[in-house]
């Protein structure tokens, strides 16, 4: 269901871009502002896990530094069989982890100092676990594919904006005008929509890799817990890499179509429902 959802998604978003396109430009225009959008995303996707580890400060270490988190990375990326990632340490307070890389021969797992602080063995289990399935089900080219449907069809918005729509007279203009302003929300509302859905799915693998759901259960409330009590100093970009939204906690209702993470009791809920099936 999770892929089935990712799915329609892609196909709303993919449509949404052909119908701006079509209302500003044509086809013509829609290539161009596509084009545009994936040469400014591949270059980010390709230079990502540097630029990554830069923002947040981190560190590679290897098993020398820091050699039971690198043991414990290694075994689980063996029962996940991947490739052994580069490991990083990031020097926050605050519990957190993350990866990153275009690919899993060229990917990054990256903890906070913090999190080797609070976390049990079994629980960072769970956290990197997390983090290894959203490198096997290769999360990065999905949402570096969704941040190019997004970026084209908001570069067709202001091309629309600042240089008029197709020159016919069938055209409405109160359409354009709404389809300007409302096309790039719908557009970041289907991205963050595809970033929730990533998260459970990254939950759900990570826990059938640990085989311990309720260590990655517990492990999310202390993180939860933790991002309300010590801030993080990290750029917007960046954070909805953590496996906690390391500046704001998601919320339900209508703030909740705004967030990258899904509400952490929800998560919780289904790890919970994994690790006790009816």
């Amino acid at each position: 269901m999770n892929n089935l959802k990712v799915f329609l998604l892609m196909a709303g978003m993919t449509g949404l871009l052909g119908a701006v396109g079509s209302a500003f430009g044509g086809q013509s225009g829609m290539v161009m502002a596509l084009v545009l959008a994936a040469g400014m995303n591949l270059f980010a996707w390709f230079a990502s896990a540097q630029m990554v580890l830069r923002m947040y400060g981190a560190r590679v270490v290897g098993p020398a530094e820091a050699p039971e988190l690198y043991a414990m990375v290694d075994r689980l990326r063996q029962r996940a069989g991947l490739p052994m990632p580069t490991l990083a340490v990031a020097p926050h307070a605050q519990p957190n982890a993350f990866a990153t890389g275009r690919d899993p021969q060229h990917a990054v797992v990256c903890v906070t100092e913090g999190i080797l602080q609070v976390v049990s063995p079994d629980e960072l289990e769970g956290v990197i676990a997390h983090e290894l399935a959203h490198i096997r089900n290769r999360d990065m080219l999905l949402m570096t594919v969704t941040a190019t449907l997004a970026g084209a069809i908001s570069n067709l918005a202001h091309f629309g904006l600042f240089f008029g729509g197709r020159d016919d007279d069938d055209g409405n203009p109160f359409t354009a005008l709404l389809m300007v302003l409302l096309a790039p929300v719908a557009a970041m509302l289907i991205q963050l929509a595809v970033s929730r859905a990533r998260e459970f799915k990254a939950d759900a693998v990570g826990a059938e890799i640990s085989g311990r759901p309720l260590s990655l259960a517990n492990a999310l409330r202390k993180l939860e817990m933790a991002a309300h009590r010590i801030p993080m100093e990290v750029s917007p970009a960046v954070a909805p890499l953590a496996q906690v939204n390391p500046l704001s906690a998601a919320r339900g209702g209508f703030v909740k179509l705004f967030s990258t993470h899904p509400p952490m009791e929800e998560r919780i809920g289904r790890l919970e429902a994994l690790a006790n099936p009816a």
